[in-house]
């Protein structure tokens, strides 16, 4: 084993090292973080563009809402958020239609942007046991014969 050998085994063991690297995938970090003007705003996107692999901010004043796009992870999204001094945490809405009893305790939020309620985990309030969902199924308009009933 010459000169040339011991250099190919080297770049073998390094390129071998270089590939174990975890290769990130492209994320979208909701964050919920209180604004109340247009440099609050412009405040919030400066510091999130500043996140390591962010590619875009969107920042959504109405809602209260900013978005981050890129090969970034939430946490670091969320500390850079609150850098800013506002208050803030990872957006905890989903839309109405994915949860069974919108209006249940701890899902129902005054503060929730139009047609969002909160996250649940909680599966009692998540799904709807059979007997619910043979009743809600028995009065919906898509069934031909719900006025028979009524």
């Amino acid at each position: 084993m010459g000169v040339s050998g011991t250099l190919e085994y080297l770049s073998e063991v390094l390129s071998s090292v270089k590939k174990s690297k975890k290769k990130k995938h492209i994320a979208t970090v909701a964050v919920k973080i209180r604004m109340d003007c247009e440099g609050c705003a412009r405040k919030v996107k400066n510091a999130l563009s500043g996140v390591k692999g962010a590619k875009s901010v969107e920042v959504d004043l109405k809602q209260q809402k900013a978005t981050v796009t890129g090969f970034v992870e939430p946490k670091k999204v969320l500390k850079a958020a609150q850098a800013t001094g506002k208050k803030c945490e990872l957006w905890p809405y989903v839309p109405y239609s994915m949860v069974a009893h919108p209006y249940a305790a701890g899902v129902y939020d005054k503060k929730a942007p139009p047609n969002f309620v909160r996250a649940t985990t909680d599966p009692a309030v998540a799904h709807l046991n059979p007997v619910e969902e043979q009743y809600s199924l028995m009065f919906s308009d898509e069934n031909p014969n719900a006025c028979n009933i009524m």
